[in-house]
């Protein structure tokens, strides 16, 4: 997520001191700081700061719940305000983190009996990472569009048989197309739950075409980068 926020005065803050920055690709990166001083659920977001600095903005947590660290994922944006800042962060730097916040997450009934469908664009992937790594054997299928495979972000992480890569400028993914294009081929179970996250236009077209396949709004999560 990249908006602008003014973290409420009641919200508790955590100071954090920059422990890793991983690199995935030349504009992609992993934030890790010290394990989580305060309890969130796989799936939601924090805003972070920078000391010093007025601005924030929200990022989905990507470690697990219970991780050894509090990691998000940033791609820096072009010409962007606080995301290159975040970049420039070194080993020791202080940070702010406000939240945990929203409801985007596993819908714990269905958690067992149900496939759970995981569609993202980009860096929406980051809250199924923590989904994933906190729920160790949930039933899940994670579709991911990008334009290349090397923004397949950490793909050894997850049981490759679960996931799907549709790439659209290069061949080397799982699917060559639009992460669209693939949901119109693909057949799913009745018994399946879906979760999207990423920028808004795969998501109207993503419900869309769910629709079509007749599952209903109950069947859908969302979650809308920008």
């Amino acid at each position: 997520m990249n908006v602008d926020m003014k973290p409420d005065l009641h919200i508790d803050t955590h100071y954090y001191k920059v422990t890793e920055l991983r690199s995935l690709t030349e504009n992609t990166f992993v934030l890790s700081l010290p394990k989580s001083r305060f309890k969130f659920e796989a799936g939601q977001h924090i805003s972070l700061s920078i000391m010093g600095d007025y601005q924030s903005r929200e990022y989905s947590i990507y470690s697990a719940e219970e991780g050894e660290s509090l990691e998000i994922l940033v791609k820096e944006v072009e010409g962007g305000y606080f995301s290159p800042k975040l970049k420039h962060l070194r080993t020791g730097d202080l940070v702010e983190v406000h939240g945990s916040f929203g409801k985007f997450g596993l819908d714990e009934k269905k958690r067992d009996t149900h496939q759970h469908i995981f569609i993202a664009s980009g860096t929406g992937i980051a809250p199924f990472h923590s989904m994933v790594k906190t729920n160790p054997g949930l039933n899940y299928h994670l579709i991911h569009g990008v334009r290349y495979l090397n923004e397949a972000y950490e793909i050894g992480e997850y049981e490759r048989s679960r996931v799907t890569v549709c790439t659209s400028r290069d061949e080397k993914g799982d699917f060559y197309g639009r992460l669209t294009d693939y949901l119109k081929k693909t057949d799913f179970v009745k018994n399946t739950c879906f979760y999207l996250c990423g920028n808004s236009d795969m998501i109207f077209d993503a419900m869309e075409i769910l629709k079509s396949k007749g599952f209903d709004r109950d069947s859908v999560t969302v979650e809308v980068y920008f």
